[in-house]
């Protein structure tokens, strides 16, 4: 959890830092799936049926705790086990909206033996605010993620 706290540091001001729409990110972190996880939070949950995300380390405004696999964009992420790049989140069927003002999402599963352990999930204000740059680059860091994180 350490690692994810500081890399959801380090991606909120090096987003900050770049020129708009990518400067106008409003949360950028990590879930995690639960069932792999278990915490104070998770005990005495049913994971065994439902695979669920559990909120992790992040920068922005409160957010959903509990995301099951196949919901919104973060669950779908995490069951097709493949990057999810929305540009409108307000025309994403069954988007979950943390806050109201975010309009564009990118969110990428961290496998490790195929498996979706984690997920990066990052959103920002403007339409189409993330790219292939975005993509390619959170893949890398996602791969590096589940190489050098103690699963």
């Amino acid at each position: 959890m350490a690692n994810f706290a500081n890399v959801s540091s380090l991606l909120w001001h090096a987003y900050a830092s770049l020129p708009a729409p990518s400067s106008s990110v409003n949360w950028a972190g990590f879930y995690v799936r639960q069932d792999k996880f278990p915490s104070p939070a998770s005990s005495g949950a049913d994971t065994k049926s439902t695979k669920t995300l559990l909120l992790g380390p992040f920068h922005g405004k409160p957010a959903c705790q509990l995301i099951q696999f196949g919901r919104g964009v973060c669950g779908t992420s995490a069951e097709k086990r493949e990057t999810v790049l929305v540009p409108d989140v307000l025309s994403w069927p069954g988007h979950i909206a943390c806050d109201a003002e975010s309009r564009s999402e990118i969110v990428v599963p961290i496998l490790v033996n195929g498996e979706t352990v984690a997920i990066i999930d990052i959103d920002c204000t403007e339409p189409s605010g993330f790219d292939e740059v975005d993509k390619n680059g959170l893949e890398a860091l996602a791969a590096v993620l589940a190489d050098s994180c103690d699963w």
